[in-house]
């Protein structure tokens, strides 16, 4: 039997959740009119005012924000609420040393909550269920985010966050767990520590997981349904808009649904920037409509997929978005962490190397591996290994201070990176995602 934490809205008719768009959108506009100059100004470039915004028909006339408005506006220019009335800040990596920053009020974060336990619920959890949530606590959004929805749908929540796996798999065996929330290669690798334990599916009381931060097949979900004996659900979300959550799984495992009472979804043409209709890939566009402290209207997200308003078998009517198939930036995620080479470039510069350089990503027994080979300059180039090691150390800690991950970096003798005539290939991915 299909499960609804909020069955009224979650399967209300489509006219009533354009209702309930417009009149949130009309709200959220004159919000920013009146309390973001920023937004104010980029209106009145594009000869906008909240007069000219009377349904979510209205939606397109609106200006776009961008990853580089949030860099721009670093850390409260798009605030819309007073700093007393903002409880919590989550954060993410930016393209550069800055951080996205959004703020939350007590509201923003109960709507985010409520997003998160329809996600679990979707997945059949009820108030019977132990939750493990194994993605990062802290700045990172996923482990608050599951943490505060599995509150809202009562489960016994253990917050063990990432890492050290064996305890993982004693919670999860000694408590009973029943979900799994984590990134999907980090549920595959307790998987096969679990395996190499000697445990098989019918030995783990796992019965779902929700699993998200980072791209995977479907050849990956069946592989961790068999080996953990569960059913899988995937979950998008992103720092801006909240966290996990903005769209999720259910039943039918056919898109996520958008919950579209809180996040306006629209495809559009990266290029010419004209709205795509329904079954057409195009980079997916989001409007928090209600979100108090950090607003955020018409965000690219450069994430690349589609939408379908078809009928669902699991009854809920909201929107569904296909799993994204890949971004119009260069962005990369890594084991969950978002990546952009100018970062790595940034890095390379400040210790006095050439940006010439090359970013390998693979994945290995379902976990990402990360090296970034640098070329050294001729003065560099040296073939004492002890001094080599020494450089590579820095650059690795470095890197990890920038991106908060660590790589793998391979000082290598000038020349050896091949040049390109075009734009430099500067990532070589071999993860089958």
């Amino acid at each position: 039997m299909e499960r609804y934490y909020q069955e009224s809205i979650e399967c209300a008719d489509r006219e009533e959740i354009r209702a309930i768009q417009s009149e949130k959108l009309i709200a959220q506009v004159q919000n920013v009119w009146n309390n973001v100059p920023y937004y104010r100004k980029k209106m009145e470039e594009k000869g906008i005012t909240p007069d000219d915004i009377k349904s979510v028909d209205d939606l397109h006339k609106l200006p776009f924000l961008s990853k580089n408005d949030l860099r721009e506006c670093y850390p409260y220019g798009l605030l819309a609420r007073p700093l007393k009335d903002c409880v919590r800040i989550q954060s993410t990596s930016g393209t550069t040393g800055k951080r996205v920053v959004a703020f939350y009020t007590q509201h923003d974060i109960d709507l985010w909550e409520d997003c998160c336990a329809r996600a679990i619920m979707a997945a059949g959890g009820t108030d019977e269920d132990v939750c493990q949530v194994s993605y990062g606590y802290g700045l990172f959004t996923g482990g608050p985010g599951l943490n505060g929805g599995s509150h809202k749908v009562g489960c016994l929540t253990i917050p063990t966050s990432s890492g050290n796996t064996d305890r993982q798999i004693m919670f999860i065996m000694d408590l009973s767990a029943t979900i799994l929330c984590c990134t999907p290669s980090y549920a595959a690798y307790l998987g096969e520590r679990m395996q190499e334990m000697g445990l098989g599916p019918d030995d783990i009381p796992l019965k779902a997981g929700i699993f998200g931060a980072e791209a995977w097949s479907e050849e990956m979900r069946h592989d961790i349904e068999k080996t953990l004996g569960i059913k899988a659900y995937d979950i998008y979300g992103l720092t801006e808009l909240s966290g996990p959550g903005v769209s999720f799984e259910c039943s039918a495992q056919a898109g996520m649904h958008v919950n579209e009472d809180h996040f306006i979804p629209e495809i559009i043409d990266p290029d010419t920037e004209e709205v795509l209709p329904d079954g057409e890939y195009g980079e997916l566009v989001f409007t928090a409509v209600d979100k108090e402290a950090f607003p955020m209207i018409r965000y690219r997200t450069r994430d690349v997929c589609c939408l379908t308003h078809e009928k669902c078998s699991c009854g809920r009517t909201h929107v569904r978005m296909m799993k994204p198939k890949g971004r119009t930036d260069d962005m990369l995620i890594i084991r969950g962490v978002n990546v952009f080479p100018s970062q790595i470039e940034t890095v390379l510069l400040n210790y006095g190397y050439p940006a010439n350089y090359q970013i390998i990503v693979d994945r290995v027994n379902n976990t990402d591996t990360f090296e970034v080979r640098v070329e050294m300059t001729p003065e560099m180039f040296t073939d004492n290994m002890g001094e080599i090691a020494e450089r590579q150390k820095e650059l690795v800690e470095g890197l990890k201070s920038m991106l908060g991950i660590r790589a793998k970096v391979s000082l290598v003798a000038p020349k050896t990176i091949a040049r390109s005539e075009g734009k430099a290939v500067r990532v070589i991915d071999n993860r089958k995602i």
